[in-house]
Order: structure tokens, then sequence, then C-alpha cells
């Protein structure tokens, strides 16, 4: 049985570790660059998968399936946290699209990304802000506000309405259409709704990246080695400059 207080006091609790506070929206992939000796990785994986967690004897890493919209991925790595810290009964994890959906471990980690993402008081609060003293039920013009201002997707925020009683199953399902056209008529960018960039779906990130130039910067692998071991990664960016040229700004 799933104890939602125990994971709402875990994610809390992990916030404060990685020094966020308990109610505001975070980035959470800036986060995670401060989690020590941690590797991102972000990987096209098809429509069945939403990520994997490799505990890797303290150099872990983590896999997002990058041809999942920018809010279903912030989900996501939410998620894989919750393998990362919590889960003591696998090394490795391979984690399915569907929210809510697998054993008690998996739905263990959908609610913990969920209170991670957005903790109950400020969900709370966000929800009075918007809807102020009505009785009415929330509407789309609530739903597309909330996801983006916690910047999650809106199968995530769904799940969590229905969870916290906010919605009926039924009433959720008449907002699971037309999304991005939902967000696009309250003025709203996009970005939230779509997979990366293609230049950016294949990336590491992190340590590996770290590790890979500590080893040429100490002689311990060659220029060329150095440059494999990059493209590899997915990072040509690193090798050949392509991203860098004309773009930077002095600000």
């Amino acid at each position: 049985m799933i104890d939602k207080l125990e994971l709402c006091t875990k994610a809390l609790s992990l916030r404060r570790e990685l020094g966020e506070d308990t109610t505001s929206p975070i980035d959470i992939f800036s986060l995670a660059h401060t989690i020590p000796h941690l590797t991102l990785v972000f990987y096209p994986m098809g429509d069945h998968l939403s990520g994997m967690c490799i505990k890797n004897d303290g150099n872990p890493v983590i896999a997002i399936n990058s041809s999942m919209s920018v809010g279903r991925q912030r989900f996501s790595m939410a998620h894989e946290l919750y393998h990362l810290y919590y889960d003591e009964s696998e090394q490795s994890t391979v984690c399915a699209i569907k929210i809510g959906s697998g054993n008690d471990v998996e739905r263990a980690a959908d609610q913990f990304a969920s209170y991670f993402l957005m903790p109950p008081v400020a969900l709370s609060e966000a929800i009075k802000k918007i809807h102020g003293s009505s009785t009415d039920n929330l509407g789309i013009k609530e739903v597309v506000k909330l996801e983006q201002y916690f910047g999650v997707s809106r199968q995530a925020l769904l799940y969590r309405l229905v969870e916290d009683g906010k919605l009926t199953a039924q009433q959720a399902d008449q907002f699971r259409q037309g999304v991005i056209r939902s967000a696009v008529n309250l003025g709203y960018d996009d970005s939230l709704y779509k997979p990366l960039p293609e230049n950016k779906q294949y990336k590491t990130y992190g340590y590996y990246i770290q590790q890979a130039k500590e080893l040429l910067e100490r002689d311990i692998v060659s220029t060329g080695k150095y440059e494999q071991l990059l493209l590899a990664a997915f990072r040509p960016d690193l090798v050949y400059g392509d991203e860098f040229e004309g773009s930077e700004l002095n600000d």
C-alpha cells in the first residue's frame, strides 16, 4: 500500500536537501546538475518508456526519453529521483510512460514526482489564487494556468488533480484532448507541450562530461580518445564547437 504522507515527506525533504524551498516551482534539470556524480542522458526512447535510472555504485546515470514533451520529461526526472534516492529494491530501473501504472514502486515514484514538482501547500495556494473562492469545478483556464505555473504536462497535472479529489476521472478526461491548442488560445507558448528540439534530443550532461575532461587534462587519454568519448555521449558540439560559433552574447 502506498503511503502518500511518507512520499510527500520524502519529496519535500529532498527538495530541501538539494537547496530548494518546499513551495516554489523548480527547474528540475538545473537542480539535477547539483547532484554529485550524476550523469544525465537525453535520448528518444519511443512511445512506451519514460526513462531509466542506473545507480552504478555511486556514479548514477539517469536517462530521460527526449521524445516526450518537456513537461512530461520534467515529471520523468522527478520520478527517477525517487528511484535514485529511495528505491532500495533495484540497482537499475526502466520506467513505463503511463503515469500511475505499474507495480507499487512505480506508482510510488509517480506520486513522489507529483509531490516533488507540486508540493501540496503550493498546489492548494495556486488553485486558490487562480480559482478564488468559486465553488465551480476547475475549468480549462485553471488547468492550463496550473500546468504552466508548475511546468508539468497535462497528464501529470490531471493525474494529481484526480488523486487529490479536485477532479473526477470523468471531468479530467475532457481536458486530455486539444492540449496545445488550449494553451496557445490562452496566450501561452507551446514549448512545454512539445519535445526538445531535435538537436538536443541526443545529449549527455554532468559527471561523464566532467570526467572525460579530467582524463584529458591529466594526460590519461589522448585528445583523439577524449573526442571519441564525447561523440559517444552525443556531444559533437564539444568536439566541433558548432553550437558556439557566433552564438554567444556578452550579457
